[in-house]
């Protein structure tokens, strides 16, 4: 049976009435990302990976590059799904650490806005942005 995988925990006085997830990056762009974006939500960082908060859903229609990780209720840690390709088996090293906040913004909102990332993301993996309409549209 698999570990539950731990949900990031958002600072108290922040407000995420659009519900969240996270998308984690390797943490050598992490820098480099933060400086391209126009606005800066809370960001966390483990020892492989920077995870910028966005708001639920945003995987949606689109394509996250795969050296990305995206994590649905922002569930990350040891048994996460979608980041278990990324991680050293226990018999090869050490496990990487928890993530901490490591950037909490100025307003009362959480969220890094997903679709700037989403670009910065896809040229930084050498990648085509991909997305979808979706039925209705």
């Amino acid at each position: 049976m698999s570990e539950q995988p731990d949900r990031l925990c958002l600072p108290e006085e922040l407000t995420a009435a659009l519900g969240y997830d996270a998308v984690g990056i390797p943490a050598r762009h992490g820098e480099r990302i933060t400086k391209c974006l126009p606005r800066v939500g809370c960001v966390f960082a483990d020892d492989l990976r920077w995870w910028w908060i966005v708001p639920a859903g945003s995987d949606i229609g689109v394509t996250w590059p795969p050296t990305t990780s995206y994590a649905v209720d922002a569930r990350v840690g040891p048994g996460a799904a979608a980041d278990a390709h990324h991680r050293d088996p226990s018999w090869s090293g050490p496990r990487p650490g928890r993530p901490r906040l490591i950037h909490r913004p100025d307003g009362d909102s959480p969220y890094t806005p997903p679709i700037p990332l989403y670009f910065l993301a896809c040229r930084l993996a050498g990648s085509t942005p991909h997305w979808s309409l979706g039925v209705g549209a």
